[in-house]
């Protein structure tokens, strides 16, 4: 009877992190967050808008025709429900092809990502368009947009089509509450005969339209060479600003080359898992299931279901030392029949981007706080493998010879019955940070900035079926002078469980340590930890960590001139 089987559902990591973008994206669009200030020009407490107060409009335009295919979303992080005027779902573009402005009263109707969108339009000069280009040329982005929209994701990535963002603010208009994206709000303003920028000028011909505007001309609008500071005109905003493009290039031949079922981390006792399913295996119809990995087969045997059901087959093995890409060759042998599958391994080295010496004339007038990031975390775990037994049934088959005596025998005619036995693994995690024991003016839970810090992290797997599973392997912290990306640090494994920062090269005493930057801002100093790599048959189980130290003061306030001798 064939077996059909497939591979279980891989766990997804912080892609931002660990993965290229398969949809082969980037950003045509760009821009640059207004420098010149928030203010509401001569705008009164019936005329205003907040920081924050913001979300992006997001159309898919076909390359070939610039036709929008999809009705336009609205993104946000807010929740906007007091919008009272808002101009429908209208791209840039179907204003531009002469559709004219249209106010309505209706329900605004937006998204809330799960992931959160980064701040769009500026009010303090800060470029924030690095950010907004790595989150809208995410896969989770990109993949979201094709779900909201309707449009199959391999379709929009496919070459053909190309998103367009067009940046919206949520703000007060003579005491009404409106919705506008750039372009609405100059046609809006010529409608109300220049009012709008004479309350909102630093906000919708300032700060709205210069969030993102074009590097390079696309879709008909040109690339914007004008001030990135000062006011716009109702005409530049029309032709040239409030929208940026994310362009997609053609898929490879051979897509699975870039598509990888599992990813991993060097070093690192790992699970792979299969599901297989189809007839009934038993120990009279056994399966069994080989794993080529890296030259060496893994044998997994004594694979048992049940007619209509399934079970998970899996094998453990130790990833290599060095980054690579890497196939594991999937065979599966039942009574009469032989499957074949491949899995595509990406094995990663956390290890190659800690963070930049810090020096004492280090400056970062710009920095603002981040949010912690959300990252995959899966506490608990549960999986099944089912345990044949023989159900006797025994039948007396009669033998008569003849003189009527019945020579016959009995027959046993039972059957396979399955007992589900069921697993399952939990996760216990936790993380402390403290002042660096060299630090001498540490005060408990307070230091200086442009000390250093010392960090413990512990995680425990527990399981009623602990052959099956790996305790946690790799444990990576990120920093809030850094956004909590651009720069990490892997942590190093002291023992089972437990994690320390490695030895910082740039310590005078080569401590296990990371020095805050002197800039940072008096308050909380909060360090983000992901403890990832523990395996079982379900998937990797892993946690999002964070603790807090606070900061007073630099580390320049404890140096002195010492008085010269006589």
């Amino acid at each position: 009877m064939k077996k059909l089987f497939k591979s279980i559902a891989s766990l997804m990591l912080v892609l931002c992190l660990f993965c290229p973008l398969t949809a082969f994206a980037d950003t045509g669009g760009s821009g640059n967050i207004d420098g010149g200030g928030g203010g509401m020009g001569s705008g009164t407490s019936t005329n205003t808008w907040s920081g924050g107060n913001e979300g992006v409009r997001i159309t898919v335009v076909r390359a070939s025709d610039h036709a929008t295919v999809t009705t336009p979303v609205d993104f946000t992080n807010k929740k906007p429900d007091n919008i009272r005027v808002h101009f429908g779902k209208v791209s840039k573009l179907s204003y531009s092809s002469g559709q004219q402005l249209s106010p309505t009263t209706s329900v605004y109707h937006y998204i809330n990502p799960a992931q959160t969108i980064p701040r769009i339009i500026s009010t303090n000069g800060s470029n924030n368009i690095a950010a907004i280009k790595k989150y809208f040329c995410s896969e989770y982005v990109i993949k979201r947009i094709a779900d909201v929209t309707g449009m199959n994701y391999d379709v929009l990535i496919g070459g053909e089509y190309k998103i367009l963002l067009e940046p919206i603010a949520y703000y007060k208009f003579e005491g009404v509450m409106i919705a506008t994206t750039a372009t609405e709000a100059a046609l809006y303003d010529e409608q109300v005969s220049g009012l709008l920028r004479r309350r909102m000028v630093s906000l919708t011909h300032k700060n709205l339209p210069l969030a993102m505007f074009l590097e390079v001309g696309d879709l008909g609008y040109p690339a914007w060479g004008g001030s990135k500071s000062s006011a716009a005109s109702n005409a530049d905003i029309k032709s040239s600003l409030g929208l940026g493009i994310v362009r997609f290039t053609e898929k490879p031949e051979e897509p699975q080359i870039d598509a990888y079922d599992y990813e991993y981390r060097v070093n690192t006792n790992v699970i792979t898992a299969v599901r297989i399913s189809g007839g009934q295996s038993d120990p009279d119809r056994p399966t069994r299931i080989s794993f080529n990995i890296g030259g060496q087969t893994y044998s997994v045997g004594n694979v048992y279901y049940p007619e209509g059901d399934s079970q998970l087959a899996w094998v453990k093995w130790k990833t290599p030392d060095t980054e690579q890409n890497m196939t594991i060759q999937v065979t599966v042998s039942g009574p009469g029949s032989t499957a074949k599958m491949t899995l595509n391994v990406k094995i990663l080295d956390l290890d190659k981007n800690p963070p930049p010496n810090p020096v004492a004339d280090d400056r970062n007038d710009s920095f603002r706080a981040s949010a912690i990031p959300s990252r995959a975390v899966k506490s608990s775990a549960s999986w099944s493998v089912w345990r044949p037994w023989w159900q006797e049934y025994w039948v007396w088959h009669s033998d008569y010879d003849d003189e009527g005596n019945d020579n016959g025998y009995w027959c046993d005619h039972g059957w396979w019955e399955f007992d589900l036995n069921r697993y399952s693994a939990s996760l216990t995690a936790a993380m402390s940070i403290k002042c660096d024991s060299m630090n001498p003016t540490a005060s408990g839970r307070t230091m200086k900035s442009g000390y250093g810090i010392n960090q413990t992290v512990t995680g425990s797997i527990s399981s009623n079926q602990s052959s099956a599973v790996t305790q946690p392997q790799n444990a990576v912290s990120y920093f809030p002078e850094f956004a909590y990306e651009t720069y990490w640090r892997l942590l190093e494994r002291m023992g089972s469980g437990r994690f320390e920062l490695q030895q910082n090269p740039y310590s005078t005493y080569k401590n296990r340590t990371h020095f805050s930057p002197i800039w940072m801002p008096d308050g909380a100093y909060t360090v983000n930890t992901w403890l990832i790599d523990g395996w079982t048959p379900d998937g990797m189980l892993s946690a999002n960590l964070t603790d807090s130290l606070t900061i007073r003061g630099n580390l320049w306030q404890d140096w002195h001139v010492a008085p010269k001798k006589p």
